[in-house]
């Protein structure tokens, strides 16, 4: 099987003017491709390549194979970085994790806080997560190409804070980009759709 870059879910220019075309053409067009390309060329005669991408990244983590875990997990990350923005995002959650950011963080504006502290706090390059740990929200910081996809954790959303997310738009200023995410790009839709299969797979398992 061949690893195949994700379409994007919306336009290259569906961002501006938080995130440009130019810079996704950069991100999605050669950062995003390059993990693929280089992941179908590690994986090519291996067992890895009758594996969905998820368990690339979990085998090749435990198996200590650098290599290909490095551009499964990176390729897998930005998949999912993509949806957690969406055009005319921010805003407020809705349904369960509403009262769940209420509970962990005081509100949305302390869910705001604790995410822009540790997304700039992160030395050099890696990722911001939300995630679900088992009836609690957390936010964690994940250096290089690590995820949660290696934890007991769930991942919820993400941010990118390597900086060839967003150096062309903002420079070196990572506070600006980590507010532009919050306040007109997150996807709360999208978190809340991972919490409800997460919640769906809990009930599963229980019933079994």
């Amino acid at each position: 099987m061949t690893f195949q870059l994700t379409k994007l879910p919306y336009d290259r220019d569906a961002l501006e003017p938080h995130i440009s075309a130019r810079t996704l053409d950069y991100h999605y067009g050669k950062h995003h491709k390059g993990y693929v390309d280089k992941l179908n060329q590690n994986v090519a005669g291996t067992n890895y390549e009758d594996m969905v991408l998820e368990d690339v990244v979990r085998t090749s983590f435990r198996k200590k194979d650098t290599s290909v875990y490095n551009n499964a997990s990176q390729a897998w990350n930005h998949t999912f970085l993509w949806d957690s923005m969406k055009p005319n995002g921010g805003g407020r959650p809705t349904g369960a994790l509403t009262g769940l950011i209420n509970e962990q963080f005081g509100g949305l504006d302390g869910f705001h806080n604790e995410f822009k502290e540790s997304a700039t706090g992160q030395f050099g390059s890696g990722w911001t997560w939300l995630v679900a740990d088992d009836d609690t929200l957390a936010i964690v910081s994940t250096p290089d190409a690590d995820s949660p996809l290696t934890t007991d954790t769930m991942p919820l959303l993400t941010l990118d804070v390597w900086e060839h997310a967003y150096y062309l738009d903002y420079q070196n200023s990572r506070e600006e980009y980590v507010d532009a995410f919050l306040e007109n790009l997150i996807n709360w839709d999208f978190a809340q759709a991972n919490l409800e299969a997460l919640d769906a797979q809990s009930r599963l398992s229980a019933s079994r």
